[in-house]
């Protein structure tokens, strides 16, 4: 997708600091945290919202909760607990219109849902 700034990390056209990088997946620090750990967690593949995956990305979003889950055990946030959300839309605060996973944790991140 022209001008996708996750599509240009993926791709290692951006700069990034990656946290974990494989075939299909990349996953750095956000550039605005909300906690001390918040990294997010992107397929190369270009997908704009969690409202256009279709069957064949289910093996893709799964890995990508399994990664998170390795990334919290790295960050030695699991024991304590950590947040995975995925922003659909913009009223639900998605910058940008590439699917990503966030992964948050280090704090008590109090009610939200």
């Amino acid at each position: 997708m022209d001008n996708c700034i996750f599509c240009a990390i993926g791709a290692k056209q951006s700069p990034a600091e990656l946290e974990y990088e494989d075939s299909e997946i990349v996953a750095f620090d956000d550039i605005d945290p909300k906690a001390p750990v918040h990294i997010l967690i992107v397929p190369k593949k270009h997908i704009s919202s969690v409202t256009e995956l279709t069957e064949a990305d289910a093996l893709l979003i799964g890995k990508m909760i399994l990664v998170a889950n390795s990334l919290a055990q790295k960050k030695e946030i699991s024991e304590d607990g950590f947040r995975l959300v995925f922003n659909a839309g913009k009223h639900s605060g998605q910058i940008v219109d590439h699917i990503h996973l966030h992964l948050l944790g280090g704090k008590t991140l109090g009610d939200i849902v």
